[in-house]
């Protein structure tokens, strides 16, 4: 009986446990690849673009605007296990690389400057704070952290409170 206790006790534990989240790596863009948020195609426009892991799919982006604010929609927030963009100091505006990408949410950005990427204004992205601090002098802008470009109800939600 004991054991039969215990198992039933070990089974159900497990089973509570969390599931160890998959990493992915991020794909390459090709040319026939489409916007998630808006539908362009990705490679046809300048500036950083982007991508990331929703529900255990890739979902790639034209830039890091659309990126962001894919991010922030309350119904994909909690399913977007991870986010990709590119290091702007290693790739051309115009073209960048379509296979380099860096973590979005460890990347520094550059929020208002006077480059644009293909929907108008985006924010330009960067693995060191000190190439995003010569973007910034050489173009205009704030340098900030991803969190600092989330609205205050998506930071909030990702401190622990609830979207609503």
């Amino acid at each position: 009986m004991k054991k039969r206790v215990f198992l039933i006790c070990f089974v159900i534990l497990a089973a509570c446990q969390e599931a160890p989240q998959e990493d992915f790596s991020p794909l390459a863009i090709t040319s026939g690849d489409e916007c998630h948020v808006c539908g362009m195609l990705i490679t046809r426009l300048p500036g950083p673009k982007a991508q990331g892991i929703f529900d255990k799919q890739p979902v790639k982006f034209c830039s890091t605007r659309d990126m962001v604010s894919f991010y922030e929609d309350e119904e994909n927030t909690h399913r977007v296990s991870q986010l990709f963009t590119q290091d702007m100091a290693v790739n051309d505006w115009t073209k960048p690389s379509v296979n380099r990408f860096i973590d979005a949410k460890a990347a520094w950005y550059v929020e208002g400057s006077s480059q644009t990427g293909g929907m108008g204004p985006t924010f330009a992205s960067f693995a060191n704070q000190s190439d995003a601090q010569n973007f910034s002098g050489q173009y205009g802008g704030q340098v900030k952290k991803f969190t600092q470009l989330l609205n205050a109800q998506t930071l909030g939600a990702l401190q622990g409170g609830h979207l609503h």
